[in-house]
């Protein structure tokens, strides 16, 4: 990556408010910044990556609809074999493909991440602890958390060399997708790997809220943004159970990456439920359905670790109640730290 791609800036301010450790300090964030660049490359890169939602479907429609007998038989083998080969297939070239994908994905969303307080992250690096990114919002897809990956070195020290995202399992259920979403270090979000991981020491990112998130957007309130956090408490208990540090973080900008329909009402949500995805209409840029975003400014901003005791086998209702308090406070903190600078001046957080 080239100076001219990335700046790295330390910004200086007053202080913001209170907050943990140093993050009302705004002389110690770290601000890095790649100039937005929405070009052919880019767009290609970020179409290979997030335009297969409605590659799979069209092929699906097709196979259905219009094909003969020997393209349906061509499009049902491909399937097929794409879910029989292991899903990081081709190993390490699918791997050089997800990082070239992930460094023109940074240009094509100008991604910018302020860290408030990198020498935090280092302590805990330097301390070879897992650090559980708990990224929001989810809107219509989470791709901000590609932030985390380790190709873009936006972490310090081996937390950044770990980065990876944990994302629906249903994900690698569905051909193609499951290639692709694992060249660019996804991984399930059950709980086998969320402990595995924290138990080896490897630092992840999440997305508490899930697709519940999606089933709340509400075009009629826009200046409204919905997070669905208050039941989600089990990534606290997991973090109680290793002593690992969980980190809030917010992602601003993903809203009107993609226009969209989304029917209503309980049925859909227990089918989404059950599925781990939302059935919905949406399209991205030049309005192609179930395309790829519209080029939106992805600005991530990540507050300091929360702390939290190791409790083993032995986690407290009470400690869960406690730490999963302390990390709404600092995230709706954090929010209102960052909101005026990334244009969210007349937005207000509703956590439910």
């Amino acid at each position: 990556m080239t100076d001219t791609q990335t700046q790295s800036l330390l910004r200086n301010g007053s202080s913001h408010g209170s907050g943990v450790s140093s993050s009302s300090d705004s002389s110690k964030w770290k601000i890095r910044e790649t100039p937005q660049d929405a070009g052919l490359l880019p767009t290609i890169a970020v179409c290979l990556w997030l335009g297969w939602n409605g590659f799979v479907l069209w092929m699906v429609l097709y196979a259905i609809f219009i094909a003969g007998y020997y393209q349906r038989m061509v499009i049902v083998g491909l399937f097929t074999l794409s879910l029989v080969l292991p899903a990081n297939f081709p190993g390490p070239l699918g791997y050089r493909i997800g990082d070239w994908m992930m460094v023109q994905g940074e240009k094509y969303f100008g991604l910018k991440t302020v860290i408030e307080d990198e020498d935090d992250l280092i302590r805990h690096s330097e301390q070879n602890k897992a650090l559980i990114f708990a990224f929001s919002p989810h809107d219509m897809l989470p791709y901000g958390v590609f932030a985390f990956n380790p190709i873009l070195r936006r972490l310090p020290g081996k937390i950044g060399e770990d980065g990876c995202c944990l994302m629906t399992s249903a994900i690698f259920s569905i051909p193609f997708l499951r290639h692709v979403y694992s060249w660019v270090r996804g991984f399930p979000v059950d709980k086998s790997t969320f402990l595995g991981r924290l138990q080896r020491g490897e630092s992840f990112a999440f997305t508490p809220g899930g697709v519940q998130e999606v089933l709340m957007l509400n075009p009629d309130k826009p200046s409204d943004v919905i997070l669905y956090l208050r039941k989600r408490k089990g990534f606290i208990k997991l973090a109680l159970l290793t002593g690992s540090p969980v980190v809030p973080v917010f992602g601003f900008g993903l809203d009107g990456s993609y226009g969209y329909w989304l029917p209503r009402g309980r049925l859909m949500e227990k089918i989404s439920r059950t599925l781990g995805l939302v059935p919905l209409v949406f399209w991205g840029r030049w309005f192609i359905p179930f395309g790829f975003p519209n080029p939106q400014k992805i600005h991530v901003v990540i507050g300091p670790a929360i702390d939290v005791p190791k409790e083993g086998d032995n986690v407290s209702q009470e400690s869960i109640d406690k730490y999963h308090s302390k990390f709404l406070e600092e995230l709706e903190k954090l929010f209102e730290r960052h909101k005026i600078e990334a244009g969210y001046a007349d937005r207000q957080l509703r956590i439910i």
